[in-house]
């Protein structure tokens, strides 16, 4: 039964090695996709980008990491913001009136030759940068899952040499001295 034992350790050490091994590659992958389809996209940060991500940026630097992309969607905020006059999406109009007023009454807003309502522009500014900042956080995070799929790996990897260390090490069987000492010493009797 103990050589059973021994086998299913060193079995599941080298599957656990295996695993940690696969885990690793995919993480080191996963990180050069990302970081690769960040580079694709040739974004620079802009003059303000210092001021605005407290040196985490420097103006004209390629973004190039999920890091770097990150900060970049704080600098895309930080300018439609500064388009809306500190208003959000849900604090703006939908529309805008004859006299450039917002209004979220389609009745009172400005006509179009076509007769629909006229968007408030500033207003779709923000759906765009939500989309784009969205998709610059998303990298960030999927850079933070492949860390984090390389430090799984690492640790399986750890727990797999563990488990043939304990298997081939002998953890499963007795030490003679102690077979010895459990047969050597008497037992007092009752009585």
């Amino acid at each position: 039964m103990r050589r059973i034992l021994e086998i299913g350790g060193v079995v599941a050490g080298v599957v656990l090695i295996a695993f940690g091994i696969a885990a690793i590659a995919m993480g080191v992958n996963a990180r050069s996709e990302v970081r690769d389809a960040i580079a694709e996209q040739n974004i620079t940060a802009t003059p303000d980008a210092g001021e605005i991500t407290n040196g985490k940026l420097e103006p004209g630097q390629a973004i190039k990491t999920g890091a770097q992309a990150k900060a970049f969607a704080d600098v895309m905020e930080f300018h439609a913001l500064e388009s809306t006059e500190g208003q959000r999406y849900a604090e703006m109009g939908r529309f805008l009136t004859a006299s450039g007023e917002e209004t979220n009454d389609e009745a009172a807003a400005a006509q179009t030759a076509d007769g629909r309502p006229v968007e408030n522009g500033l207003r779709n500014l923000w759906v765009t940068e939500t989309a784009l900042t969205t998709a610059l956080s998303m990298s960030y995070m999927a850079e933070q899952l492949s860390l984090f799929g390389i430090v799984v790996g690492v640790a399986l990897l750890l727990a797999g040499v563990g488990f043939i260390i304990l298997a081939l090490g002998g953890a499963l069987r007795h030490r003679e001295g102690e077979k010895e000492v459990a047969t050597a010493t008497p037992v007092a009797s009752a009585g």
